[in-house]
């Protein structure tokens, strides 16, 4: 009964998009996707403001990382759970918009206003074709608008597809992303503060393998956003 219900609201959802996708209560004034009281309410870790934090951390000893953040914790069971899965699985792009640029006007007072670009972790051609978008690439829309910094959606691709990373093991998705991205254009990248961006960091081993690519160009520093850390 539960799941025939979920469906009915998501179908309701995708004609009247007056609707909270987290609580589903009506939105008003300017909010778009998310209310304002469900934004609030968001378990934020404000990791930008200490470099030293549990992200940063992930990537001690295994890559040079100048910067690394995620704007709130993932909760299994959490209510903002649904809203992720809607946005990653069931075709709610909007929201990784939306929740981005929330993310960019929060750092875009500290260290993080020192990038110069911002990557997007790629999708294969592959699953970019089955899904339809990469989420990734949402939430750096807008972060790119909130922080005034210019997206880069061609100079860094994934030229390998793998499996999920779900249900694997650190070292499993280590191996997993090993030597499957690829730069396209150096001179666009050489020199710069690049700023890799994702939806979830888990162990962090697909931005590590974007990092130790990206960091083979020269003069080239790398930060790491991520929109939630599990």
């Amino acid at each position: 009964m539960r799941i025939f219900i979920q469906y009915i609201t998501d179908f309701v959802n995708l004609f009247f998009p007056n609707l909270c996708v987290v609580c589903n209560h009506h939105l008003v004034n300017q909010e778009e996707l998310i209310c304002t009281k469900c934004l609030y309410n968001l378990p934020k870790t404000n990791f930008h403001k200490t470099i030293d934090n549990p992200v940063s951390q992930l990537f001690w000893g295994r890559t040079k990382v100048e910067y690394a953040t995620a704007y709130f914790t993932f909760n299994k069971g959490s209510k903002y759970q649904h809203m992720m899965h809607k946005f990653k699985y069931h075709g709610n792009k909007e929201i990784g918009y939306v929740l981005g640029r929330s993310f960019g006007n929060q750092i875009r007072s500290s260290v993080f206003s020192e990038i110069d670009v911002i990557i997007p972790v790629p999708l294969h051609k592959s699953k970019l074709k089955k899904r339809g978008y990469n989420q990734s690439e949402w939430i750096g829309k807008g972060l790119s608008e909130a922080l005034q910094k210019p997206l880069d959606t061609k100079s860094f691709i994934r030229a390998v597809a793998t499996e999920t990373q779900t249900r694997k093991s650190r070292f499993e998705r280590w191996k997993n992303v090993e030597n499957i991205f690829k730069i396209t254009s150096t001179d666009s990248l050489e020199g710069k503060h690049i700023l890799i961006v994702d939806d979830v960091v888990t162990t962090g081993s697909t931005l590590e393998a974007c990092a130790n690519v990206l960091l083979e160009l020269d003069g080239v520093k790398v930060s790491i956003a991520t929109l939630a850390v599990a």
